[in-house]
């Protein structure tokens, strides 16, 4: 390795070198090099570089000097986890061990410090193939610390003073063969553990969480297609796109993961060291409440469920690296990015940008011989900007592929037509539309009242209060009050005797008048909301953060694609009923930044379509006592939302 060079296409890192060179380099050089492979770091970052790799080289060179073997161990700085986005500081390469570093600048490490050591450590093991059978150890170095203390939760904490000894004796084991830097580094390193695989699959197959099993819908017949579709292009060598549509409730979600983890797909990769399928969101709520369901199994819940960011990243960032899995599940298609929200993503000019369906399309085609991408598609339901391309977006991405005679499209009738001039061939499938397999029509009844009552001119109170009645004849309740604690006392109530019900606080994200009465969602409290333990947590776990304490409040962002037993919305001014319309007008303004926006209003109407379906069983409304909401209130009573008394 020269001392200044850019970052190696094998792997994300800011610097790596055998211990020799790197105690012996000059602070500036690596500094630059640092700087060079992350150039969008803060100034607290850099500050914190500068003051750490001095640190470093004084305790990498006192370990070379006991132990003259040691200079040919690898120091990695800044290492970029596989399918993450989250930097390790410092990786240690030692005679057969790996030590992952994290450095706080501070005398005495918050629990969250070590949650997160001990996170860089189990995904490593988990989750890199070069780790799966090595010793990997989590260190906590609080830089203002002397000495060393614990280990807690299986991290050790020690202050800057004591790594060298620490190192030291982990380096003079040496009871098999060093590792190889190069393999570590290789940028297809990432492969889960297969016992990781098999727990996960087990886990979400034998045990089926009810959080994740919960779906209105019979999946059978769409799961059923979609499983042929992948064992057919496995044995043909062929590539598919598999659209799947339904309403929101309907059980998209529930299609995707019973896919990925569907057992006559194992030992269908080219490799036996990796996984055939993998679910993608870009619902970060999505796949945080997915993940912390699934961590019973090991590895945090990752085995299966990757965000879309972070796979988009790491595949258009390494042309020549080939995706493992020959199945992937795109959640919610029909939101995928545009070119400018990419590009705008992932910080590269809109020009050299393609958009998420384009990558997907080019992502497959790297694979050899078949691939199956699978898109689940709901409707209504695009409330960030960039996401308002809908399926012309896959339409396009094949028609400019590579090979679009080679492709097959598996949809229900009311997609074929999206596919005409594609190229493609397009195959209609009945059973990969969930709206006909519904065990009751709740869930689509739910959703036609909801685009009734949501069109700009919303439709006469007798045609939705009819809906309404209906839905209430078939168990779903529709409630409206304008006292907040009245809403909470009827969810309690309601549920006193159901530990497990899970019913939440949530309201639209750009609303500016309910902050000022104490409802106050991440964006003004600034306090991230954990969407794992708020779907998940009992109302009696540690830390009251579980939705039923109504105390903390999520937004059309963090709701969509999940849902609860009743939803608690507070309405707000942002999307208000004046004069028979619906208005905007004391909506946030989108800033300037985000002038790509085609349709503010329908982005609003989409956000509360978004919060209005999102309970099972119930939708309480809470409308603050404003005389700006009277008429909303007004009409929503007489379209068959009943006061609570």
């Amino acid at each position: 390795m020269t001392l200044e060079r850019r970052v190696s296409p094998e792997a994300k890192r800011g610097w790596d070198s055998d211990f020799h060179q790197f105690q012996s380099t000059g602070q500036s050089i690596i500094l630059r090099s640092l700087q060079r492979s992350y150039p969008d770091t803060s100034i607290q970052e850099r500050n914190s570089w500068r003051d750490s790799v001095p640190r470093l080289q004084r305790e990498i060179r006192e370990v070379v000097e006991v132990d003259v073997k040691a200079a040919r161990f690898t120091a990695v700085l800044e290492y970029q986890l596989p399918m993450e986005s989250r930097r390790a500081d410092v990786v240690l390469l030692l005679r057969e061990s790996v030590v992952v570093i994290e450095l706080k600048g501070k005398a005495w490490p918050t629990d969250a410090d070590i949650d997160q050591a001990h996170a860089y450590a189990r995904d490593l093991r988990c989750y890199h193939r070069e780790c799966h059978d090595r010793p990997v150890h989590a260190v906590l170095v609080p830089t203002r610390m002397r000495g060393r203390h614990g280990p807690e939760r299986n991290v050790h904490i020690c202050g800057p003073s004591a790594l060298d000894g620490f190192v030291a004796t982990l380096g003079a084991k040496a009871e098999r063969s060093a590792l190889d830097a190069k393999r570590f580094l290789a940028e297809d390193a990432y492969r889960p553990l297969p016992t990781l695989v098999r727990a996960a699959r087990d886990l979400f197959l034998k045990k089926k969480p009810p959080q994740l099993w919960r779906a209105a819908a019979n999946t059978d017949r769409a799961v059923k297609y979609a499983r042929q579709v992948a064992l057919d292009a496995n044995r043909r060598g062929t590539r598919h796109l598999v659209i799947v549509t339904g309403v929101p409730g309907s059980g998209k979600t529930l299609v995707g993961m019973r896919l990925v983890h569907a057992p006559e797909l194992e030992g269908l990769q080219r490799d036996a060291g990796g996984n055939p399928s993998v679910f993608l969101s870009g619902n970060g709520p999505l796949v945080e409440v997915l993940q912390h369901v699934l961590k019973q199994a090991g590895g945090g819940g990752k085995a299966f469920v990757r965000h879309i960011r972070d796979y988009v990243k790491r595949y258009s960032m390494h042309q020549s690296l080939v995706p493992v899995e020959h199945v992937i599940v795109f959640d919610e298609a029909q939101r995928a990015f545009d070119r400018n929200k990419v590009a705008d993503t992932h910080r590269i000019p809109p020009k050299q940008a393609c958009s998420e369906p384009e990558h997907f399309i080019e992502f497959a085609e790297r694979v050899p011989d078949w691939s199956v991408t699978v898109g689940l598609v709901g409707g209504g339901q695009e409330i960030h900007i960039g996401e308002e391309g809908g399926l012309p977006l896959w339409s396009a991405a094949l028609k400019d592929c590579a090979d679009p005679g080679r492709w097959t499209v598996h949809c229900p009738r009311a997609a074929a037509d999206t596919f005409a001039d594609a190229g493609v061939r397009v195959q209609v499938s009945a059973e990969l539309s969930l709206d006909t397999t519904l065990r009751s029509h709740r869930a689509t009844r739910l959703h036609e009242f909801v685009g009734l009552l949501l069109q700009r001119t919303p439709a006469p109170a007798s045609q939705l209060s009819a809906l309404a009645a209906e839905l209430l004849e078939q168990g779903h309740d529709l409630r409206i009050t304008r006292e907040r604690e009245l809403a909470e006392s009827y969810l309690k109530d309601r549920y006193r005797d159901c530990a497990e019900a899970r019913y939440g606080l949530v309201a639209s994200s750009r609303d500016k008048y309910l902050p000022e009465i104490g409802v106050r969602n991440d964006y003004f409290s600034r306090r991230r909301i954990k969407c794992g333990p708020w779907y998940n947590d009992l109302e009696t776990d540690e830390g009251e953060r579980s939705c039923r304490h109504l105390r903390d409040c999520i937004t059309e962002f963090e709701a969509q694609g999940l849902e609860l037993d009743a939803a608690l919305l507070a309405w707000g001014t942002d999307f208000a009923l004046d004069g028979g319309e619906w208005s905007i007008q004391r909506s946030m303004k989108y800033l300037k930044k985000h002038s790509q926006v085609r349709d503010p209003w329908q982005l609003r109407a989409n956000a509360y379509r978004v919060l209005l379906t999102r309970g099972r069983d119930a939708h309480v409304v809470f409308i603050p006592e404003l005389p700006y909401l009277d008429e909303t209130c007004e009409f929503l009573t007489s379209c068959g939302f009943r006061p609570l008394k």
